[in-house]
């Protein structure tokens, strides 16, 4: 059975409206795919640790990925390592770069868990970032210019070569979202056998 692996934000969790919106799309519209959802933590390593062992727990069945934000970033490393075909909405790029006011104790924005960010776990972010993407035929990227967190000029120059599409206005959390859940579908499914 092909499983799809939804990646949510920096601070998110599987509550995510993007998230819910997705697994019910599929419950409707392709039962045959498996919904997994992992809480992953605000931790680079442990977060890519997490998500490695999903991946290749359902390999060689095709195993398809979609990533929101941080999520998009996570999405990337796998998609890189084990050539998986994925969409990316609003992706964060090299997202150490803006993980400093994290730093000291935060809240989870759903489930009010509190965690603390410390410099070691930028770091942490800077390692795992991909030094290139390659697979640039497995990526469908989801951009909206109204993106008031990312500036979505980042993943338009870092996914060049990938199918891109680029909305005008919009927001972080990419409204109607859920209007692009056949397409995505679709896009996923091109190059694979659903069993």
């Amino acid at each position: 059975m092909s499983a799809l692996l939804y990646l949510h934000g920096f601070n998110s969790s599987p509550q995510s409206t993007k998230a819910i919106q997705t697994q019910q799309w599929l419950a409707l519209n392709a039962p045959e795919i498996k919904f997994l959802c992992p809480s992953l933590p605000p931790f680079g390593i442990a977060a890519l640790n997490m998500l490695q062992s999903i991946v290749e727990d359902h390999l060689p069945e095709p195993v398809f990925v979609i990533g929101s934000s941080m999520g998009g970033f996570f999405a990337t490393c796998l998609i890189e390592q084990y050539h998986l075909r994925g969409v990316l909405v609003n992706p964060a790029v090299s997202p150490y770069r803006g993980l400093d006011h994290w730093l000291g104790e935060n809240a989870n924005y759903v489930t009010g868990e509190k965690w603390v960010f410390e410099k070691k776990h930028i770091e942490e972010f800077r390692q795992i970032d991909p030094a290139d993407v390659n697979h640039l035929a497995n990526y469908l990227v989801l951009l909206q210019s109204g993106d008031e967190v990312l500036d979505y000029r980042d993943a338009q120059s870092r996914y060049t070569g990938a199918k891109i599409i680029i909305e005008q206005g919009g927001d972080h959390s990419f409204i109607d979202y859920d209007q692009h859940l056949v397409a995505i579908h679709q896009f996923l499914i091109s190059d694979s056998t659903i069993n």
